[in-house]
């Protein structure tokens, strides 16, 4: 089988890969328009982030059999109308869980304390100690939209630091030492409020302005997840009022950003979607792909 690797992955998955019997080609700075001309040959391809496998790029690869993403989700690859050519589409959803988890953790730590504010006063040469009376995460609560894989792994960590986790999700019928409620309930109750779903047409824009003024005033927001669930004009503008205190943000409505005017807003903290970018992750997320597709070839 011939497997095309369009995004950066470990050589280690790889040559595993290869040892299986599995041609393996790489080309990781592969780009859309080149993609027609050359994915066709293969029968396999393997993407992340940065490759995009839509319908008209599907059609024009009568030769593949399986998409794997490296990743969690498959909002890069119209899964469904290439399952119904019979492509098998495959993704690695735990993988980067912890990794997600822990920059979620981290995020809450900085805003909670606001140490980037804290820190670019120190590299200014200012001393402005009584500036930064921060709050404790003990004792306050977190609601969490969306308990999946990530979404435990965050609650394994708040709960351990004292917090009170609650959480939505409709898809979702119990999950160990998390109380499930409503969104609303969510939204009314959270003193932090943390996003670890997909973006779906039911997820886009679910927390615009008439959620903002369900929620707590200065609730601190974290949204290491998808961009386009959180309605990002409606985030500015509570942060400009001070319903929401401060947000840190991984993922954007477009990445990167044309618009920059929430990103610099003063209370707000960003970085430019790493939520998986660790050394730990990505060596899982290879291994994965590995050996889904070794499997799938067996079968095939």
């Amino acid at each position: 089988m011939k497997i095309l690797v369009c995004d950066k992955t470990e050589m280690d998955a790889i040559e595993k890969m290869r040892a299986a019997g599995l041609t393996v080609d790489t080309s990781f700075e592969i780009t859309p328009e080149e993609l027609p001309n050359v994915l066709p040959q293969y029968e396999g391809c393997v993407v992340r982030s940065r490759t995009k496998i839509r319908q008209p790029l599907i059609d024009a690869c009568p030769n593949l059999k399986v998409i794997v993403r490296g990743g969690v989700g498959l909002d890069t690859i119209d899964a469904e109308y290439a399952r119904s050519k019979g492509i098998t589409v495959m993704n690695t959803p735990k993988a980067s869980s912890a990794s997600v988890a822990e920059l979620a953790i981290g995020y809450m730590f900085m805003l909670a304390r606001s140490l980037y504010k804290a820190s670019s006063t120190m590299k200014a040469e200012k001393w402005e100690k009584k500036a930064f009376e921060g709050v404790e995460l003990s004792g306050k609560v977190l609601g969490l939209l969306g308990i999946g894989n990530i979404g435990r792994e965050v609650a394994v960590r708040a709960k351990a630091l004292g917090m009170t986790v609650i959480a939505s999700d409709p898809y979702v019928k119990e999950a160990a030492d998390v109380t499930l409620v409503s969104l609303d309930e969510v939204l009314a109750k959270a003193d932090y409020i943390s996003l670890h779903l997909p973006k779906t047409k039911d997820s886009a824009d679910m927390i615009g302005a008439a959620q903002f003024a369900k929620m707590k005033d200065g609730v601190r927001l974290v949204n290491c997840a998808r961009g386009g669930i959180i309605n990002e004009a409606a985030l500015y503008d509570a942060l400009v009022s001070g319903k929401v205190a401060a947000a840190a943000l991984d993922v954007y409505g477009e990445e990167p950003p044309t618009d920059w005017k929430l990103v610099k807003h003063e209370n707000v903290i960003c970085s430019p979607h790493i939520g998986a970018t660790t050394k730990e992750a990505q060596g899982r997320v290879g291994a994965e792909v590995a050996e889904k597709l070794i499997e799938f070839a067996k079968a095939h």
